[in-house]
């Protein structure tokens, strides 16, 4: 049971993901920083802000009140998440590919390949072998 563990966390896929959200997971203030300080008051530039600082297309409900679209925040969160996957393709993903095809390549040239060792008989063949053994010996 602890093999089979060990097997799946020792995989390449499994701990490019865990350092994938951790790192996003980390890096998510910094861009929610940005996007707060430069990204927003850019699309304010576009869009004026309500009393509450929600900026988007304005709307009367059927009872006479403004209703604010707040696409604002969704634009944010898109250029944060768009933030966030251009850093870890660029710091994570890329590297470790590129490191990947440079060890691929080493491995390649440097060593020859192994022979190709026999298959494993089946359970029929070594019962027919054991068979054989039993009728020589006996004679």
């Amino acid at each position: 049971m602890l093999k089979g563990f060990k097997d799946f966390i020792l995989r390449g896929n499994v701990i490019d993901l865990a350092v994938a959200v951790v790192i996003g997971g980390a890096f998510t203030a910094i861009v929610n920083s940005v996007v707060s300080t430069i990204i927003t008051p850019l699309v304010s530039l576009f869009f004026k802000a309500d009393a509450t600082g929600q900026f988007g297309p304005k709307l009367t409900n059927i009872y006479g009140n403004p209703v604010t679209f707040p696409l604002g925040d969704l634009i944010s969160a898109i250029i944060s998440f768009l933030a966030v996957a251009v850093v870890v393709y660029f710091v994570f993903v890329l590297p470790m590919n590129t490191f990947k095809a440079h060890v691929e390549a080493r491995k390649g040239t440097g060593a020859e390949e192994p022979e190709d060792e026999p298959a494993a008989a089946t359970e029929a063949e070594l019962l027919v072998e054991i068979r054989d053994l039993l009728k020589s010996q006996r004679a």
